[in-house]
């Protein structure tokens, strides 16, 4: 298909990888989608909601007929599906991932597909929600989003450009970026605000009055808990992966919450007001600009 791609093969049919391909599908970009999933039911639902035309629990077979395969799921699968079908990919074969770690993902392509490195690109649309399966793939999930690149120094400049105009038609902002870079930047803004929600629900779950603080629960622990919501086991995939900068960046906030200990072990409302004014500026002037992206 002129500018677009024939065969899209998605591995791991959720939200992330199944909106991308109903957003080809939507731009006229991709002749034929195949679903690989460990969830011969998920794979029914993607293929009854036409989130994919063809479903295959043979990944092998898949990739052998993708002329760009996306492996959507979590990281701590990529190295064995990488393993298995490096034999199999056709040359010019466009690898990448959705994944919100990338410096692992770099490391995966080069074990796994040492010969086909020039058409690997890892990347990570930041997008998403704590919803998950082929139920939850939405065609406009990537418009006015940020989708950035981490290419290797192998990766040939010709897949960049291919797979920028991929996420450019699904509506989607590229940015190119180095993964060590990448990997520091959200731990901060990603990582750590998703291991915070997950402690600290089971911090409340397990008070002795766990199940009336929860009766009481409103907005406030909707809106902060949300995230917690999220999928367990790609999130541990997730928090092993980038552990270094996701430690620096807990011990910061240990130092953070030492702070908030002291002023109010002291009774110091000034420090305290001052503490959340700053914070509640940096917020309001975020999500201004945020707004007008």
């Amino acid at each position: 298909m002129r500018q677009g791609i024939e065969t899209l093969v998605v591995v791991g049919v959720g939200l992330i990888g199944g909106s991308f391909a109903l957003a080809l599908k939507r731009a006229g970009l991709v002749g034929r989608v195949i679903g690989v999933d460990r969830s011969a039911d998920n794979l029914r639902r993607a293929l009854e909601l036409g989130v994919v035309d063809e479903i295959s629990d043979d990944v092998c077979a898949a990739a052998a007929r993708a002329d760009v395969l996306l492996l959507a799921t979590p990281v701590g699968q990529m190295a064995a599906i990488l393993a298995a079908v490096a034999g199999h990919l056709r040359p010019g074969t466009l690898v990448t991932d959705v994944g919100s770690t990338k410096g692992n993902v770099a490391a995966i392509m080069r074990q796994g597909l040492p010969d086909h490195l020039a058409c690997c690109l890892p990347a990570h649309p930041i997008a998403g929600s704590e919803l998950s399966g082929a139920s939850a793939a939405q065609y406009g999930l990537y418009e006015n989003r940020d989708v950035v690149l981490t290419p290797l120094a192998e990766t040939d400049p010709a897949t960049i450009e291919r797979l920028s105009s991929l996420w450019q038609a699904c509506g989607a902002r590229v940015a190119v970026l180095d993964a060590e870079e990448h990997d520091r930047i959200f731990a901060a803004v990603s990582h750590l605000p998703h291991l915070l929600a997950f402690s600290y629900v089971n911090l409340v779950a397990g008070q002795d009055n766990a199940a009336r603080c929860l009766d009481f629960a409103a907005t406030g622990f909707r809106d902060f808990t949300r995230i917690a919501g999220s999928s367990p086991e790609m999130w541990r995939d997730v928090a092993l992966a980038n552990r270094q900068a996701l430690l620096a960046e807990l011990l910061g906030f240990r130092g953070e919450l030492d702070q908030l200990i002291a002023l109010l072990a002291s009774e110091d409302g000034p420090g305290l007001a001052e503490r959340f004014s700053a914070a509640r500026q940096v917020r309001t002037d975020w999500h201004q600009k945020f707004l007008r992206k």
